[in-house]
C-alpha cells in the first residue's frame, strides 16, 4: 500500500503573553518550541502537540486566529474545538472546527503567522510563524517537537509570586 505524500511544515510556537510570573519571565526572555507537522494533521492535532510541547496537564478551550494583523484582528479567520464554536445563545458563532481543517487547506506560505489563544480565562497567547514548507513528506502520527528555546512556565502561576 503506497503511503500519501504530504508537504511538511516547520512551525515555530513562539509564546507571547500569559500569567507568567517576573521571576520566570526574566530567567526565560524567550519562551518558544519548533514543530513539525505534516499537512494532513488538523489544527487539533497542532493544538495537541502545542499543548504537550508547553508541558500542559489541564485542557481549556482554544483558538487558532488565521489572516489577522495581530491576535484578536477581527477579520482574521477563528478555528476551534467545535464546543467552542456556538455562542451564548446556542448559534453558530462563525468559527470553523479546528479538528476537520488540515493545515494543508490553509494556503500557509514560508514566512506566515497565526495566533493561537489557550485558555480563555488565563489567556495564553502565541504566534505561529511558519520557518518552511517541505514537498514530499510521509505523514506522521502526530505533529514533533524539533526544537525547544526556554522553559515551560507553569500552567498556572503561583499568585504570591506576582504575576
Amino acid at each position: 500500500m503506497a503511503t500519501a505524500k504530504k508537504r511538511l511544515y516547520t512551525l515555530e510556537v513562539a509564546l507571547i503573553s500569559g500569567p507568567v510570573t517576573r521571576s520566570f519571565a526574566r530567567k526565560n526572555r524567550t519562551i518558544s518550541r519548533t514543530l513539525q507537522a505534516c499537512g494532513g494533521h488538523t489544527l487539533g492535532d497542532l493544538h495537541g502537540a502545542i499543548f504537550d510541547a508547553f508541558d500542559r496537564y489541564e485542557e481549556h478551550l482554544y483558538e487558532f486566529q488565521i489572516g489577522g494583523r495581530l491576535p484578536m484582528d477581527p477579520e482574521a479567520k477563528r478555528y476551534g474545538p467545535p464546543m467552542a464554536m456556538i455562542d451564548a445563545f446556542g448559534e453558530a458563532d462563525g468559527s470553523a472546527d479546528a479538528e476537520k481543517t488540515t493545515l494543508d487547506s490553509l494556503g500557509l506560505k514560508t514566512g506566515d503567522a497565526f495566533g493561537y489563544w489557550f485558555d480563555f480565562g488565563d489567556d495564553w497567547w502565541h504566534q505561529i510563524r511558519v520557518l518552511s514548507i517541505a514537498e514530499g513528506a510521509q505523514r506522521a502520527g502526530r505533529p514533533k517537537v524539533t526544537g525547544k528555546v526556554g522553559e515551560s512556565p507553569p500552567q498556572y502561576a503561583d499568585p504570591d509570586e506576582g504575576v
